[in-house]
């Protein structure tokens, strides 16, 4: 294996530029040439490419976002766009591809494999931390960390007013950064999409709380519960009158600089997908399970559900009196 190419694709993710870097100066550890392709599949389709070297990648590991940009491409979507992609990738004399991204991504990989028997090896690379197959995932650390600051901020200003703040954080499909928000911040309840829990249950709650004198609430919404935080704040404003206001903190959650974790996360994986490249393997995403690094079928990354921990969740439910 002579020459690799890497991509950031789907949504960014804070330490996605570790894992680049880990990538490139793995690689020209072994003497290998990295090819960066940037926009994503997009910019694959396009060959929007240009080597990288050791240096490219200096004071990267800090920068949140991608430096290799990133988009959603329709165009990849088909056979023919990943045909003009396989066409770049041989033009270039690339051996093998690492696609950092989720599980979008990831299906873009697999059938590039597929169809053309193109090396691919995943890097999980979203804040949502929803892909079976690795503890964590890239980005969801700073994710975290970043709404459990806003947080933070908002519980001053409800006890300052006495008030109930609804706050809604990403998660569509999954409610991982949810969960870790509500028993970091304290929150009284938290509304998650693996559960099945109807919005009315939260009007008991405030007023228990309410009732044990409390003043302020701090609710937490993941985006995909039905209704989202609008809902549940209606609920609560119909059901017990009280004031009631809704805080969105959206995609602030994807920027800023990548907390330790993150970084460490993506410098560990970067280098595991180069040296599985080098050892062979393909269609495959490089995870940490328990500290140790395994590599699981790509399939299996969407196909296989990732659970919450059902441990976390009780912990929250206790301690929210």
């Amino acid at each position: 294996m002579k020459r690799i190419a890497v991509l950031t694709s789907g949504g960014d993710a804070p330490g996605m530029n570790a894992a680049v870097r880990a990538v490139v100066r793995t690689a020209a550890g072994y003497g290998q040439e990295v090819v960066g392709v940037r926009r994503g599949f997009q910019g694959l389709h396009q060959g929007d490419m240009r080597l990288l070297g050791a240096r490219d990648v200096a004071n990267t590991i800090q920068r949140g976002g991608t430096i290799l940009l990133t988009a959603r491409s329709h165009t990849w979507r088909s056979p023919e766009g990943r045909a003009q992609g396989a066409a770049f990738l041989r033009e270039w004399g690339v051996d093998g591809l690492v696609v950092i991204g989720g599980d979008g991504s990831f299906h873009g990989a697999h059938y590039l494999y597929q169809e053309h028997g193109i090396n691919v090896i995943g890097v999980p690379g979203t804040i949502d931390n929803d892909l079976y197959g690795t503890d964590h995932t890239i980005g969801y650390f700073t994710a975290v960390e970043t709404a459990l600051d806003a947080v933070d901020k908002l519980r001053d200003t409800a006890a300052s007013h006495e008030r109930i703040f609804v706050v809604e954080v990403m998660g569509r499909h999954a409610g991982h950064i949810a969960l870790d928000v509500a028993v970091a911040g304290g929150a009284e309840e938290v509304f998650l999409p693996e559960e099945e829990k109807h919005v009315s249950s939260v009007v008991e709650i405030v007023q228990q709380s309410v009732s044990k004198g409390k003043a302020s609430s701090i609710i937490i919404v993941a985006e995909g519960y039905p209704g989202g935080a609008l809902g549940v704040a209606a609920a609560i404003e119909e059901g017990t009158g009280f004031d009631t206001r809704v805080s969105i903190l959206g995609h602030i959650q994807r920027g800023g600089t990548p907390v330790s974790s993150d970084r460490i996360l993506a410098s560990r994986l970067g280098e595991a997908a180069v040296h599985g490249l080098i050892e062979g393997r393909t269609d495959v995403m490089a995870g940490r399970m328990n500290g140790e690094i395994v590599f699981t079928p790509l399939s299996e990354t969407w196909e296989k559900r990732k659970d919450l921990n059902r441990d976390l969740y009780r912990c929250a439910k206790n301690l929210s009196v």
